[in-house]
């Protein structure tokens, strides 16, 4: 549908339908703000001051889900705020397109492995899988009226951004923060690749604990009984601990077990990472079971037997088990160790098993050589820079970094044994060996499709060189997103984005992203990358359980969108809960969001009626007590708005937007100066005018107030009603509102106080009685309880009578017999029709 808005505002206000249809209105405005570029980035613009989001690049899943929602309508708001106050906002949006994520999903849903089709195939079947994908998450968000800046979108596939990831990994290089080794790593054997420890989730599932007889090496039959989960491991078993403190063992430490099934020998060494209560308080060290096996074996110099390989299966180390899966292993051994009378018992348990991000499957340690980032060595600095430097909402958010960073045990392992994925720009000299980094001028590059732009290894002179297959982990690519939104490294002008003012983030990816970006950027420039980190909690569903297509408590957000709306499935995520905190998806929310909506339709119906014949501007006219009351309240809740933005308190800023307007506006003040629209001749032109003025600028403010949560209903309401008066081509652009001058008025505030008291104390009484509030009653006696209560009710007898509908009005400055208004002490009053 054409746009009349497009071709110029209206001389005069128009009359609203009587019903508000969003699915009518919320696509009209979607596509004029696109058209209109109202949230395009000037990126001539020096003026202004700029506020930069480094917005969340998602996994192109297809599937934009609630907690979705949750998080890009938090930062949307804060940017729609951050334009009313005269910020250039930089809004980006990309895409996180590589890695195990959409590697997983291709395989299934092509029921392939990577191993199973040429490179290049696979690597189109992801191409177009992200691209499908994208496509249906973008629709998703623009429905929901989202306003990034889609000139700014990216991808991080395309080989532009591949640029500046091997960029990042080159500067890294040079200045020693990446290195090559062999070293123990997480593994996953379903996916085939090394992961990093924050690719980890820990699951708890049943399992049995096996307690097996180690025999004394020369004992004449004694032996020690150890309890593990794992007795796959036993074939790499290399050594036995027990705790120096533990007075059962004492006498064994330094002496020799024999190791069941193997017949190998080792040692009892004294350690104190054993727990003397798990088990039998003697520990198997095996190469690897876990990262206590890993420090064990390099505090003592043992031996590395790997009996698991890459697929999951037993190796040549295990004899006769070799070949066997991890699980089939198990239960061999389990047999075996029966029969020969090592097997004690078994006992079923609980436990927590360490898996794959994304498939879930159990991980194992490797060793393998990879290339790797020094994290470590940059702790104390993301730790002091994470506290002193970085703002989040909510403030002990920043703990779980600081709690991650500190636990770390290993350098970041970058490299990844996958096939759609950034390549690492490295060869090697099919002679010597040597490692050959490309230069920057080099990139992008594809090392397995084109040789390093060298005539011969500057170590030996060969002129062969063989590519690295490995790539750069996912997290790589999106962990330099602050200084790719900002411009770095072409644009000049890059440092005006960054560091980033917002990076916005749930609390489950802290430990990843939010990390991976400050060690990242910490490492390349010695700074933050964000001055602000705003974090989301999660979404439970109905039932209470963290909202899951698995668990059947699970809503698309395309659901309420189709029943109520953008705006009301908008309001949900805001008030919903506190900002950092969990948010339960309620359809009663939605439904709340969706009945304030048409309160405020109404309300501006009803003002599009009685504005027909107002002209802003001029002086001010001469108001009365309640319209200076509406205004002075209306005062107060702007600063409470904008406070409370000002901290990402979005619920508490939401919710005083719903009472005032709902509340104060529409219940108390639009029927206190009905009278005095609907008969000018009685009461004159000015007072007629005061109400109409004061209408006009609450209600202009409430919608400017509203319009970072609710953009659709607000634009439409603006563009029938203000923009012929207020000249700017969106709400969105226009500016922050201020309180209005001379409010808030605590004098003119405690008497609308009272006054508005006293009229619903009224209309109640007459609802009780079942006297239509239409219909007019003969006397309203006031007992004021003191002379300066009954002066200010005289002084708004007018608004008192005419919203009442009484006839004879008597105010006496004495207490009286009658009905008490609430919370008011010694007012009372008596009605009689």
């Amino acid at each position: 549908m054409a746009l009349e808005v497009a071709k110029g505002w209206w001389s005069v206000v128009r009359e609203l339908p009587k019903e508000y249809n969003p699915k009518a209105v919320e696509p009209k405005w979607q596509e004029f703000w696109e058209k209109e570029g109202i949230y395009r980035y000037d990126w001539e613009d020096t003026e202004r001051p700029v506020f930069s989001i480094d917005t969340p690049p998602p996994y192109p899943s297809g599937d934009f889900h609630m907690g979705n929602v949750l998080n890009w309508t938090y930062f949307d708001v804060v940017a729609r705020y951050k334009r009313m106050r005269g910020y250039n906002v930089f809004f980006p949006q990309g895409w996180d397109c590589h890695g195990l994520p959409t590697e997983v999903r291709v395989e299934r849903k092509y029921g392939i492995t990577k191993t199973q089709v040429p490179p290049d195939e696979f690597r189109r079947l992801c191409v177009e899988f992200v691209e499908e994908n994208i496509r249906a998450m973008k629709k998703d968000m623009k429905r929901l009226g989202f306003s990034m800046d889609w000139s700014l979108e990216y991808k991080t596939m395309d080989p532009d951004y591949w640029r500046r990831t091997q960029l990042s990994f080159v500067l890294l290089y040079k200045k020693g923060l990446i290195y090559r080794a062999k070293h123990p790593v997480l593994w996953c054997p379903r996916c085939r690749t090394a992961i990093a420890d924050a690719e980890v989730e820990h699951e708890t599932r049943k399992g049995k604990l096996y307690y097996i007889r180690f025999k004394l090496v020369g004992g004449q039959g004694e032996h020690l009984t150890i309890a593990t989960t794992r007795p796959e491991l036993i074939p790499a078993c290399v050594a036995v601990a027990v705790h120096p403190e533990d007075e059962r063992y004492q006498a064994y430490v330094g002496r020799e077990l024999r190791v069941p099934i193997v017949g190998r020998r080792v040692k009892v060494f004294a350690d104190e990472m054993v727990d003397p209560d798990f088990g039998t308080g003697v520990v198997m060290i095996c190469t690897y079971g876990d990262k206590e096996d890993v420090r064990f074996v390099a505090r003592h110099g043992l031996p590395v037997i790997a009996c698991i390989d890459e697929d999951g299966r037993m190796t040549a180390e295990a004899g006769k088990y070799a070949g066997l899966t991890v699980a089939e292993a198990r239960e061999a051994i389990v047999r075996d160790l029966g029969e020969a009378g090592l097997l004690e018992r078994e006992e079923e348990l609980i436990h927590e098993v360490s898996t794959c991000w994304r498939c879930h499957t159990p991980v194992e340690i490797l060793v393998r050589e990879q290339w790797f980032m020094r994290t470590r060595v940059l702790t104390d600095e993301v730790v002091d820079k994470a506290v002193n430097e970085v703002k989040w909402y909510p403030d002990y958010m920043k703990w779980r970094l600081v709690d991650w960073a500190r636990s770390l045990d290993w350098d970041w392992v970058i490299s990844r044994q996958r096939i759609f994925a950034t390549p690492i720009p490295v060869w090697y000299c099919a002679r010597c060996g040597h490692v050959i980094v490309a230069e920057p001028d080099w990139l992008p590059v594809d090392p397995k499709k084109e040789p390093p732009k060298l005539d011969a290894c500057p170590k030996c002179g060969s002129r062969e060189f063989r590519p690295e297959t490995d790539v750069l982990d996912t997290w790589f690519d999106s962990s330099i997103t602050c200084a790719v939104h900002a411009g770095w490294p072409d644009r000049p002008d890059w440092r005006r984005r960054f560091p980033a003012d917002l990076h916005p983030s749930g609390y489950d990816i802290i430990r990843t992203w939010a990390y991976y970006l400050m060690v990242r950027h910490i490492a390349l420039f010695g700074e933050v990358p964000f001055k602000a980190c705003l974090i989301n909690g999660m979404v439970l569903g109905t039932d209470g359980r963290m909202m899951h297509k698995s668990y059947g408590n699970y809503v698309p957000a395309s659901e309420p969108v189709e029943r109520y709306g953008a705006d009301a499935t908008r309001w949900w995520a805001i008030a919903g809960g506190a900002t950092g905190s969990d948010v339960p998806f309620r359809w009663e929310e939605v439904r709340h969001g969706w009945r304030f909506l048409r309160k405020l339709w109404n309300a501006a119906r009803f003002l599009s009626l009685q504005l027909a014949d107002y002209r802003p501007g001029g002086p001010r006219p001469r108001l009365r007590v309640i319209d200076k009351w509406l205004l002075s309240k209306l005062a107060r809740t702007i600063r409470l708005v904008t406070e409370a933005l000002e901290e990402c308190r979005f619920n508490v800023a939401l919710l005083a937007i719903r009472d005032f307007t709902w509340h104060v506006f529409c219940d108390q003040y639009v029927e206190a100066v009905k009278h005095r629209l609907y008969s000018p001749e009685k009461y004159g032109p000015e007072d007629r005018r005061a109400a109409q003025y004061t209408l006009y600028t609450a209600l202009y403010r409430i919608i400017q107030l509203l319009a970072p949560f609710c953009p659709h209903i607000t634009e439409e309401i603006y563009q029938a009603l203000f923009r012929p008066f207020e000249g700017h081509k969106s709400i969105h652009v226009s500016p922050w509102p201020e309180p209005p001058e001379g409010f808030p008025d605590e004098e003119a505030e405690g008497a609308g106080d009272l006054v508005v008291a006293l009229i619903k104390a009224i209309r109640r009484e007459k609802a009780r009685r079942r006297i239509a509030l239409s219909a007019p009653v003969r006397l309203v006696k006031v007992f004021a309880g003191s002379a300066g209560r009954a002066d200010t009710i005289r002084a708004c007898e007018d608004d008192i009578k005419g919203t009442c509908k009484v006839g004879e009005f008597q105010v006496l400055p004495s207490k009286g017999e009658g009905l008490e208004v609430e919370e008011w002490p010694d007012l009372a009053f008596t009605l009689e029709p």
